[in-house]
């Protein structure tokens, strides 16, 4: 089963983590706040759902709603604190006031996580140039997924930049060589069509609440993503 599909999964808590391994998820995302679109959670929400769980955890880094690195100092200690903490995967991704990626701000970040890896998030969805960013970002080490929409209206719209990434992953272009992970208003009948191109990796957060963000992941839903994942072609 090793090449099959990778289901990442948000977990705010515990109970999530749980639910969220039960269901079929490999991975999960960790945040907390997701009214501001999702934010690092606490030293001790990480140690809980370690406790918890065995499967791989990607920690977000960000510590205010947007795209802005802001205090990139305080940032830097979280990531610390995370690394004491036994944390060992993360999520993050900043761009400047024109939409470039914030390189200063990430090679910092990145330079805490000692090759560490991690996941340069949706900023890329909002970046002046998707293209020009992975080029940027290609040598930065640890970097080994984009979590990618393909457009920051969510997937619907970013379908046809996705399957025109997967290709340009398929034929080695520089800068396509992190794994595609589509997350961001995805929804099951995306799935075959990015399965066919290619896509090896999907992530899910509001689809695995059906009770929506108050109540907590649901099994069964998860279960439902990983059966449409599984599914022979």
């Amino acid at each position: 089963m090793s090449n099959r599909a990778v289901l990442e999964v948000i977990a705010l808590d515990a109970e999530d983590a749980i639910a969220a391994q039960a269901g079929g998820a490999d991975r999960l995302e960790l945040v907390t706040d997701m009214a501001a679109d999702g934010l690092t959670p606490s030293r001790e929400t990480y140690g809980r759902i370690r406790a918890a769980v065995d499967i791989p955890l990607r920690v977000m880094l960000r510590l205010t709603d947007g795209f802005a690195a802001d205090d990139i100092d305080a940032l830097v200690r979280v990531a610390r604190g995370m690394r004491e903490e036994g944390a060992d995967e993360f999520v993050l991704g900043f761009l400047d006031p024109e939409d470039h990626v914030d390189l200063v701000a990430v090679e910092r970040l990145v330079a805490e996580l000692e090759g560490c890896r991690w996941t340069f998030h949706r900023a890329l969805d909002r970046a002046a140039d998707r293209d020009a960013a992975r080029k940027q970002l290609a040598d930065l080490p640890g970097l080994d997924t984009y979590l990618t929409a393909g457009s920051a209206a969510g997937v619907d719209e970013g379908l046809p930049t996705l399957l025109a990434e997967a290709a340009a992953a398929e034929r080695g272009e520089p800068g396509y060589e992190p794994r595609l992970l589509v997350g961001g208003g995805l929804r099951l009948e995306h799935v075959p069509p990015l399965l066919a191109a290619g896509v090896t990796a999907f992530h899910i957060g509001g689809a695995a609440r059906p009770a929506g963000w108050t109540a907590p992941v649901s099994p069964t839903a998860v279960h439902t993503w990983r059966t449409t994942l599984d599914a022979p072609a």
